[in-house]
């Protein structure tokens, strides 16, 4: 099967994930290519891990073009196409236009990328969208500009898809052949949130768990620093990193010294810095940045434990799955999929989110009960084991793809 792939960014700093589904399609014997919306910036190869390297997916088979080259790539012999484009494109800019001139702007930028690898690219078993935001719109004009008999397939993922842009998202999904899933909490509000519609939806909706090679990643939960504590992630607000550094002055308010490491950037590093001065952590704390995959799974064993705070939608945070994976025992916000991730909080605790008390409470709690620690981990690492394997979960995905048929969807028989 010839895949065609549409994802926002790629190489990219975030989204591991993505390296991941792609390098299981490619074992289970699909051979796709990638479309990535935003240019490319080559200093971000080296955050790519080697199970994406050029020598598994080869870089001519990532097509990124420029603005420029989009609005070059006109040839007369596709004029024939360029009505039912323009009727396309106007529909999206029309339902971007309820999210401000940025998603018009984005909407008007895709579609010319659509267009022009339109011109260039044909041939292929199967589209999918790997984000229900802006990739899928543009999957879904390069789908209809090139082969709109072969099935079309998209993720509804995270909280751009879902809440941020949902650009004519229920359309989209009445269209696609597949819509993928990151967890069954998304499933669910779905349903509530698109009610009207989720009956014709329902049986093609599938849960995919992205996974990890275990195999590459060691299992040891002993040998860990008394209290050392690790939080990685974009420094935005629904991370609700704060609360770490809030909670870690908690503690050394009850006489247990807390070592802090925060790994990522964003909006709020600078917020985030200045609170860990005003609260006295001075050394304590420590902020690298954006590290390699290597050097974070590093940090992950180097960790006492792994906090993740989120205080939004954050659906299936992968720092968790690594976390797991490695034998660093997890507290995190009791919302969306984190208690599917965590099994109810079988494989980590639970906390509710923005509840500072209890975040601190359940940190001592780890931090000072090493069989507690052991035994999240070890349970954490078999709930992987048996619903996050790479391979598996890679070579259900591609049978998913390979077994769908085009539905044609009502109104365009």
């Amino acid at each position: 099967m010839r895949l065609a792939v549409f994802t926002n960014q790629f190489p990219t700093q975030l989204a591991p994930f993505f390296a991941r589904d792609m390098r299981s399609l490619l074992q289970a014997d699909v051979d796709l290519e990638v479309f990535p919306l935003y240019p490319l910036d080559p200093s971000l190869w080296e955050y790519v891990s080697d199970l994406l390297s050029d020598r598994v997916l080869p870089r001519e088979r990532v097509h990124h073009i420029s603005a420029r080259a989009s609005v070059r790539a006109w040839r007369l012999s596709s004029l024939a196409r360029l009505p039912a484009f323009v009727r396309d494109s106007v529909v999206l800019e029309t339902g971007a236009v309820r999210y401000g001139v940025s998603a018009v702007a984005k909407t008007a930028y895709i579609a010319l990328k659509a267009w022009a690898w339109a011109q260039r690219f044909r041939r292929y078993d199967h589209i999918l969208a790997y984000w229900g935001s802006y990739p899928a719109s543009c999957a879904y004009l390069f789908h209809r500009l090139t082969d709109p008999r072969i099935p079309f397939s998209m993720f509804v993922r995270a909280n751009a898809d879902l809440h941020t842009t949902p650009i004519h998202l229920a359309m989209k999904m009445l269209y696609a052949d597949n819509v993928f899933l990151s967890c069954e909490f998304n499933r669910q509000y779905l349903r509530e949130k698109y009610d009207g519609i989720f009956p014709r939806l329902a049986d093609k909706i599938h849960v995919h768990y992205s996974g990890l090679d275990l195999d590459e990643l060691p299992f040891d939960p002993t040998g860990r620093p008394p209290a050392k504590v690790l939080a990685v992630g974009r420094f935005v607000e629904l991370k609700g990193l704060q609360y770490v550094l809030r909670a870690a002055h908690a503690l050394r308010q009850r006489g247990i010294a807390v070592k802090l490491e925060l790994i990522g950037s964003g909006d709020q590093e600078a917020g985030l810095k200045q609170l860990a001065a005003e609260l006295g952590l001075g050394g304590d704390v420590t902020f690298p940045g954006w590290l390699r995959p290597d050097e974070v799974l590093r940090a992950m064993r180097q960790a006492t434990i792994l906090v993740h705070p989120s205080v939004g939608l954050d659906f299936m945070p992968n720092v968790i799955k690594e976390a797991m994976a490695v034998g660093t025992p997890v507290i995190a916000s009791d919302l969306a999929g984190i208690p599917e991730l965590l099994d109810a909080g079988r494989c980590g605790m639970l906390v509710p989110p923005g509840d500072l008390h209890a975040l601190a409470n359940g940190m001592e709690s780890l931090l000072t009960n090493e069989s507690l620690r052991v035994q999240y981990a070890r349970a954490a690492r078999l709930h992987l084991a048996s619903q996050f394997d790479l391979r598996r979960n890679g070579r259900r995905l591609a049978e998913r793809l390979r077994a769908t048929g085009r539905r044609v969807p009502r109104g365009e028989r």
